[in-house]
């Protein structure tokens, strides 16, 4: 792969104007003995090594091809896809591998067609086949959701101010945000899977449409934009936001919410998202410590 590799590209990934959040894992040029890394450790270097090395590829690059035929009145289509320059994908075979259920069909090659040729049904294969529900989120789904969750949004200026700024939350901040969710039984894991439970669907039906509202996070990130611009001081700003959630607490205000669920994910009556003191016993001292003490006088 060292010889496809271009120093001098510069792909989207070095805008600066794009960086949200601030990471720690940058190159550097201290050499390190990759044989000292296993398991988990050594996959995640690899991965973090292969995404960077992919910047300085090639585009990737394919031909693809679309035929359409007329069977007795009925319309089929077939189509082809020929790689012409793997490109940065020589870096990720493995990272761009689909998971275990989700694997698209290989791409197939067609012959040489020409408009207007009759071609020959060789077979016919009928399948009897159910629709399929679609798959429960996994955290990571759920964090690519919200990171996309413009596409949520019917509003174009609002859709696109999300595009343009972070969506819900951080890169830094999501996976906390989901963890909260767990911690308050709004959340629960089935495996790897991620469900809602009745408090989540009891709290989402009692509030405000605009509070679930993810084009409201839009507009808070409007009235940012100008605050930082000098457009509005953060003093307006601030009671705007004010008023607004006053307004929205009044008309709650006479509202009766019920929310079903167990008490606590953890099952122990406790409220799950109050910190706990941690408690610990003092070691009673040893026989070398009490012995260093002088001895009372009489």
């Amino acid at each position: 792969m060292n010889e496809h590799l271009e120093p001098q590209r510069r792909s989207r990934a070095w805008n600066d104007a794009k960086v949200s959040a601030h990471h720690g894992i940058i190159p550097t040029a201290a050499a390190k003995n990759l044989e000292r890394l296993a398991g988990k450790q050594r996959a995640v270097y690899t991965l973090i090594r292969a995404r960077y090395l992919a910047q300085f590829l090639p585009n990737h690059e394919y031909d693809r091809t679309q035929a359409d035929f007329d069977c007795a009145g009925e319309a089929l289509r077939a189509v082809g896809k020929q790689i012409v320059e793997p490109g940065w994908k020589r870096a990720l075979p493995e990272a761009l591998a689909p998971a275990k259920g989700r694997e698209a069909p290989a791409p197939q090659t067609l012959p040489v067609l020409a408009e207007g040729r009759d071609c020959a049904v060789a077979e016919v294969k009928l399948k009897d086949l159910w629709t399929q529900p679609p798959k429960p989120f996994t955290e990571g789904d759920l964090i690519k959701a919200m990171k996309n969750v413009a596409k949520l949004v019917e509003d174009p200026l609002l859709k696109q101010k999300l595009k343009d700024t972070t969506g819900i939350g951080t890169e830094a901040t999501r996976a906390s945000i989901i963890q909260g969710l767990l911690d308050r039984g709004y959340l629960v894991k089935n495996g790897k899977a991620l469900a809602a439970t009745p408090a989540a669907f009891s709290l989402i039906d009692a509030v405000p449409r605009a509070i679930a509202d993810p084009g409201t996070t839009a507009i808070w990130e409007q009235a940012l934009d100008m605050v930082q611009s000098g457009e509005m001081s953060l003093e307006t700003f601030v009671t705007k936001q004010a008023a607004w959630m006053s307004k929205q607490v009044a008309r709650c205000a006479g509202l009766s919410l019920t929310i079903s669920g167990p008490a606590s994910p953890a099952g122990s009556g406790a409220t799950p998202w109050k910190k706990k003191r941690k408690t610990t016993t003092r070691k009673p001292a040893t026989a070398a410590k009490r012995a260093a003490k002088p001895a009372n006088k009489a």
